[in-house]
């Protein structure tokens, strides 16, 4: 089929495409997601065929409001009420308990409970509002790969298997949202983003579990990411933990005597100098932007055919960081470069 790019302008015409049961990539504050009437169960289905998505995978339904949820969910408790009122529309996915059959398993993976995130884009709210339906929004990308942060990454994966992408430009968070747990006991982060532990837990006076990011191979998961293979580009990737390792790290790059990527802050590519035989790409100058580029910038050396490893710098494990390190992690395979 042939996909149609639209600017927000024309929202009309890609909110026309989810109503009839198409597929339509849209713009967040973090990714790219793949929309599809999250009621619609043959329009669920088109999602998981176009990414190549494990079925048990879990999507997350994007709504414009919270009375959408509450069609669809259990009664909010206190702190879930709280955490809307203070993080949407943005970067926080929350998981909730289901009324009884109340959304298809193909949006569950068959359980009993479902994400929902109110996204902080404004052509992506008027997309929803104007289908008339909530949207369910997994990454735009084929399944396994670097998430896409710009509406040409969603082309480059799916152009010809999906009917439209609404451009709105680049994200600005570049990592996906963080995932919250709200159907247990305790408050559990499944997925670190951009809304931090200390800031949820600030709103709801109570401890939050962070150490729960995998199950197990006969697991169904309950958020995306949990459990299949996720960020890899075709190169390997190598973290480089410190950055008095780089000088190390350049020197065995040096000696491959084949084309490396290397992906690293201003401040490192000004301190060291790059092999001829690497290629850089900058993260910026500091862990926001190096959230923002991280997907880029794997995307990049993915189109470069004759790098085989990359360099990655790594960042401190919390705050954002800990949504940074999640994704480069996963991308490299847990990899790191050993001095």
């Amino acid at each position: 089929m042939e996909t149609k790019v639209f600017k927000p302008s024309a929202v009309d015409q890609a909110a026309a495409l989810i109503a009839a049961g198409q597929l339509v990539a849209f713009p967040t504050e973090t990714v790219y997601g793949l929309g599809a009437d999250a009621t619609n169960v043959a329009a669920v289905k088109q999602v998981y065929q176009a990414k190549g998505r494990p079925s048990d995978n879990p999507l997350i339904v994007h709504v414009a409001d919270v009375a959408t949820v509450e069609r669809f969910a259990k009664p909010l408790s206190i702190n879930a009420k709280r955490l809307i009122k203070a993080f949407w529309p943005g970067p926080l996915t929350m998981i909730f308990n289901l009324k009884p059959d109340a959304l298809a398993p193909e949006v569950t993976g068959g359980l009993t409970t479902a994400a929902f995130r109110n996204p902080a884009n404004a052509a992506t709210i008027a997309l929803i509002k104007a289908a008339k339906t909530p949207i369910v929004g997994p990454s735009a990308n084929t399944s396994g790969k670097p998430s896409p942060t710009t509406a040409q990454h969603v082309l480059h994966d799916l152009d010809g298997k999906i009917a439209g992408i609404l451009d709105d430009g680049a994200t600005k968070v570049g990592v996906e949202s963080t995932v919250l747990d709200l159907s247990g006991d305790q408050p559990a982060i499944l997925r670190p983003g951009a809304v931090t532990a200390e800031a949820i837990e600030a709103v709801i006076d109570e401890p939050v579990l962070t150490e729960q990011h995998h199950v197990g191979a006969t697991e169904v998961p309950k958020a995306p990411g949990m459990k299949y293979k996720h960020y890899a580009p075709d190169a390997q990737v190598y973290i480089v933990d410190q950055v008095t390792d780089w000088p190390a790290a350049l020197k065995w790059a040096a000696q491959q005597q084949v084309p490396m990527g290397v992906m690293a802050t201003d401040a490192v590519l000004k301190a060291n100098e790059l092999p001829a035989n690497c290629e850089q790409f900058s993260l910026g100058n500091d862990v926001q932007s190096a959230s923002r580029e991280l997907f880029a910038g794997l995307r990049h050396f993915d189109t470069e055919t004759s790098i085989k490893d990359i360099l990655a710098q790594a960042f401190d494990n919390h705050g954002l960081g800990a949504a940074y390190m999640n994704r480069l992690n996963k991308s490299a395979g847990q990899t790191h470069f050993r001095v």
